[in-house]
């Protein structure tokens, strides 16, 4: 199958990863080609044997299937820069965590060439899963496009013929989720500086025994350090899904503000450099609470 993947990070890699070891024939865009950063992009298609190309619309050309895994506030800009380029009848699954009316947007500009649209929410981070994440489908192109996923190897589950409702469940859920990342990175780093941070989880297992907070603690601060800033990005489409449901976004909109601002500090080295070797990867969270505490004092 001829497959157009845009967006070349983490997840598109992984994609191409898998289906590249299917056999399958795999395109690729991501606007980083354009400069120092595109390097080891280039290097990693080079070596799996994906086509990069200059533009979206050169990328799916010719493409039965486009996925699009991008960060989240680019997710209609995307779909419209990939228009010029996208044959009828092509599937375009939108990876992107965007909220439902970002969502019925691109719907209206992907359907209106001729090609079939259809919202993914990707419930649980893709490492570890990789191609087999559980994901939700949702529009009137859903069921068709379902059994293809399935075959490439995907795990897609039909969330809803109703475009939005899909990406509704996810962005819903990341509220709960990403919220949970920010509230434990800050009572845990405040609890390190008053002392309390044993005697604080001593207490939080007593009420969710269920929970290893020190492993998920230390999970929470690397996800965070490493992807803060596209996770901010992602709950920035979160606080947009709360308004669009009439609510005040209060909890989504600080989550925002604390996953990028611990973006920032790892942009500006605080955690060493970015890919290096045990960057974002301290087994024990105390050692990342010292670093933002030594940062916020210096402040």
């Amino acid at each position: 199958m001829q497959i157009a993947l845009i967006g070349y990070g983490e997840v598109g890699r992984i994609l191409a990863e898998d289906l590249r070891a299917a056999a399958h024939e795999v395109s690729a865009h991501d606007l980083k080609l354009g400069n120092e950063a595109g390097n080891a992009l280039r290097e990693h298609a080079a070596a799996i044997g994906v086509k990069l190309a200059a533009t979206h619309a050169d990328a799916v050309r010719g493409a039965e299937l486009v996925v699009s895994a991008v960060t989240a506030s680019q997710a209609v800009a995307v779909a419209q820069a990939c228009v010029p380029g996208l044959p009828k009848g092509a599937f375009f699954l939108d990876f992107n965590s965007a909220s439902p009316g970002a969502k019925i947007r691109a719907a209206g500009l992907i359907d209106g060439t001729g090609a079939r649209y259809v919202e993914g929410a990707v419930m649980t981070s893709v490492p570890p899963y990789r191609l087999g994440v559980p994901l939700l489908l949702g529009g009137p192109n859903a069921a068709a496009l379902l059994p293809v996923l399935a075959g490439l190897g995907f795990a897609p589950k039909l969330a809803s013929e109703q475009l939005g409702v899909a990406s509704a469940t996810k962005m819903c859920r990341s509220v709960m989720i990403k919220g949970l990342e920010a509230m434990v990175i800050e009572s845990f780093t405040a609890a390190r500086h008053y002392g309390v941070e044993d005697a604080v989880i001593a207490s939080l297992h007593e009420t969710f025994p269920g929970i290893d907070w020190e492993k998920q603690a230390a999970y929470f601060f690397q996800r965070v350090i490493e992807h803060g800033r596209r996770r901010s990005e992602e709950v920035r489409e979160v606080a947009v899904t709360v308004r669009e449901a009439g609510l005040q976004p209060w909890s989504a909109a600080g989550t925002a503000e604390r996953q990028a601002g611990v973006a920032d500090l790892a942009d500006s080295g605080l955690f060493g450099p970015r890919g290096a070797p045990g960057f974002a990867r301290s087994p024990d969270w105390r050692t990342e609470a010292d670093r933002l505490l030594a940062a916020s004092n210096k402040d």
